[in-house]
């Protein structure tokens, strides 16, 4: 019977890419890993394994290819000997006697026709020689670069390259934008290897940077985040660090605009990002900034560890940066730092003392209590990882948060990576530009210079950056404007090709592929029984080719913070008998992230081992149509309890599937029994009006439940 690409890959020990290589060395094209192939084709793959000579036709050139036959290659493709007459070029077409005519070769005797096809015969090892993979010239291009850009770098006709995709089954015009995919395929038959970089990664600011001699490095101040639960003391800790500072005299509180301070401990300084929690820590994160050193993470010796403080852990243990944990409020009635760290242990946070390598800080930000030992186990640390920099380099680094000024127009918090920042420097910032008007330090103080390390109110942008984004510097503001403009239009552009996630649709092929050597997954569910079960059943999973990893566990819904960690780690998100809120769905459709939600713990082991073998079956996708709140109870005789809803958006429909959800946890899937509008009965509600809605054999309804309508479609595999 016929099969699959990536089932002919798995039988033949060969990636999906070599198999469609091969089968486009015997003439055949197959568009991607989910492609059938017949019986007749998939018995000469098998010959050609048995042979031996499978492997060279799947790593083959186009150019060293056997060519098919002529009368199975498009016209325009055969010599023009071989064409018919009416599609020769104009000098074919003409009579014999208006011909040039050509120089005898003396002594030969006539040849067929097909002869001079076949008399370049010798000179066709050399073209094949050019072409192979261990001659292949790189070339780097931007992603989305449209047809017509790719031919200009290739130095052949668009038209050309339009060809060339439609006999592989893609349609593009020339203006059109190619996928990454695509521009490979086609650089590749040129004897190119591309390397596609997309506008965060490019090197468009002068030549590329200099590496630093060591004799330029100087020790740089080490950058802190603070992390933790809500209410555990994380204000407090900073308010008190700042007050430390033996240099400064301001006590002002932290609640400072500029985001980030410095203090300053036996003459060293140390800098403090205060961020509005570790979403924006790994907001940062997922754009590429690596701005933290040091992660301190807060937690209270009489409240415990809490479900923040495993999501702050889980961030910090994803950016890899050191963790130092500072154990507050141990002045308080019932405070227990021993039962703090037998809960952190159990989250693999081993306390140094007890031969783990983690260091922990009982502290009181309240009191005082041992705030210089914290500061002391910091710049150990610090000391540990040798931070240094160069200051006498071009200035670049990180921004930290920006917003708009009603009086002074686009403001950024920014953080020197790199050299020194001057008020006068022209530098480039994502897709917005800078000539740097004016500098503030946290006090407000004017600043004329920022070195590696040090935090600055920078003023002077044109535009608002967003948080995470890289700075350079610029020769000059024409160059800064351009840069600016190009990045804009080639982000709008790559932001529309490719988006880099991962799907249990793809899994199977990026392994294969060596892509993927670890699948990452957060792991959803509705009480921690459940939550341990799942990952204890996908921790057992044991395959060659890739690791389950769950970077990330809690009880509860799926959160907007569990995309946002899911964007920046590349990992999907499962949830079990839990569904993401309305701004969770929206924020994973818009960044590509994959939630999967389950009911039943072995269709979830399942689907995941399928989708590691590369034999993920047909899926059926839910379509979210309606949501609808309980606003109010009745109890109808011999029927039951009524729900009074409003429905917040979508539609509901007399008949169809609807989950019953309190707090993010499914209670009830059922379907709707029955659907009035006031005393009418009627087909469907839409958003925007109150209805009453009845539930099929559930009556456990209450104020404040959520109702989700959905339907159920299946997804056909190409």
């Amino acid at each position: 019977m016929p099969k699959r690409v990536y089932e002919l890959a798995k039988e033949l020990d060969l990636s999906s890419r070599e198999v469609i290589a091969a089968l486009a060395g015997l003439g055949f094209i197959a568009k991607s890993h989910s492609s059938t192939v017949e019986n007749d084709v998939v018995a000469k793959l098998r010959e050609a394994a048995e042979k031996g000579t499978l492997k060279q036709l799947a790593t083959a050139t186009p150019a060293a290819r056997p060519a098919r036959p002529a009368s199975q290659r498009p016209t325009a493709e055969r010599p023009p000997a071989e064409r018919p007459p009416a599609e020769r070029p104009p000098a074919e077409r003409r009579p014999a006697a208006e011909r040039a005519p050509k120089p005898a070769a003396p002594a030969a005797p006539a040849a067929p026709a097909a002869a001079p096809a076949q008399a370049p015969a010798p000179a066709e090892p050399a073209v094949a020689a050019a072409t192979t993979p261990a001659e292949t010239k790189p070339l780097t291009v931007n992603r989305g670069i449209t047809v017509a850009e790719l031919a200009a770098k290739l130095g052949v006709t668009p038209a050309e390259i339009v060809k060339k995709l439609f006999l592989l089954g893609e349609m593009y015009t020339v203006a059109q934008s190619l996928s990454d995919e695509a521009a490979e395929i086609v650089a590749s038959d040129y004897g190119y290897q591309l390397q596609i970089v997309s506008p965060d990664e490019e090197e468009d600011l002068l030549a590329e940077e200099e590496v630093d001699d060591e004799s330029q490095l100087t020790p740089r101040p080490p950058v802190i985040t603070v992390m933790g639960h809500v209410d555990h003391g994380k204000t407090l800790l900073l308010d008190k660090i700042r007050q430390t500072d033996v240099v400064g005299q301001e006590h002002g509180g932290i609640t400072q605009h500029i985001g980030a301070y410095q203090v300053h401990k036996n003459g060293r300084a140390i800098t403090f990002i205060d961020t509005p929690g570790h979403e924006a820590f790994t907001q940062m994160r997922a754009r590429g900034a690596q701005s933290t050193d040091i992660a301190v993470l807060v937690v209270a010796a009489d409240d415990g560890v809490k479900p923040q403080t495993v999501e702050a852990l889980s961030h910090a243990k994803a950016a890899e940066v050191p963790i130092v944990v500072a154990v507050n409020k141990i002045d308080k009635e019932g405070a227990d730092p021993t039962r703090v760290r037998q809960q952190l242990t159990e989250l693999e946070v081993v306390p140094e003392e007890w031969g783990g390598n983690y260091p922990f800080v009982d502290i009181s930000a309240k009191q005082g209590t041992h705030i210089d030992d914290l500061l002391d186990v910091l710049l150990l640390v610090a000391d540990i990882q040798d931070l240094k920099a160069n200051e006498k380099a071009p200035p670049r680094g990180v921004v930290i948060e920006a917003h708009l000024d009603k009086g002074r127009g686009p403001v950024a918090t920014v953080l020197v990576q790199r050299g020194t920042l001057r008020v006068g420097d022209i530098i480039v910032c994502g897709t917005a530009w800078a000539r740097v008007r004016a500098m503030l330090d946290d006090d407000g103080k004017p600043l004329n210079e920022a070195g590696p390390g040090s935090p600055a109110q920078v003023l002077g942008f044109n535009a608002v950056p967003e948080a995470g984004d890289d700075f350079r510097s610029a020769p000059d503001e024409r160059a800064a404007r351009q840069i600016a403009q190009d990045r804009e239009s080639r982000r709008r552009v790559a932001d529309m090709v490719s988006r880099k996630t991962v799907t249990l649709e793809d899994l199977y092929e990026q392994t294969r592929e060596g892509e993927l050597t670890e699948l990452n997954v957060i792991l959803k569910a509705d009480v921690q029984g459940s939550l341990e079960a799942v990952q204890d059943a996908l921790e057992k999973m044991k395959m060659e080719e890739v690791a389950v990893r769950v970077i990330h566990r809690a009880v509860g819904a799926i959160t907007e913070n569990d995309v946002t960690l899911a964007e920046a780690s590349v990992a999907i998100i499962l949830g079990f008998n839990v569904r993401p809120d309305p701004k969770a769905r929206t924020l994973a459709e818009q960044d590509g992230v994959e939630i999967r939600t389950y009911q039943i713990i072995y269709k979830l082991v399942e689907d995941i081992e399928a989708a590691l073998k590369g034999m993920l079956k047909p899926v059926f996708v839910e379509d979210i149509t309606g949501r609808a709140q309980v606003r109010a109870t009745f109890k109808v005789p011999k029927i039951g309890t009524i729900a009074g809803c409003y429905m917040e958006e979508g539609k509901a429909t007399r008949g169809q599937k609807v989950r019953l959800l309190r707090d993010g946890v499914v209670v009830s899937d059922t379907t709707v029994s029955s659907l009035r509008r006031f005393k009418d009965d009627v087909r469907e509600v839409t958003s925007g009006y109150e209805c009453g809605v009845g539930l099929d054999n559930f009556h456990d309804i209450k104020e404040g439940d959520v109702l989700e309508f959905y339907e159920v479609r299946e997804v056909p595999r190409d």
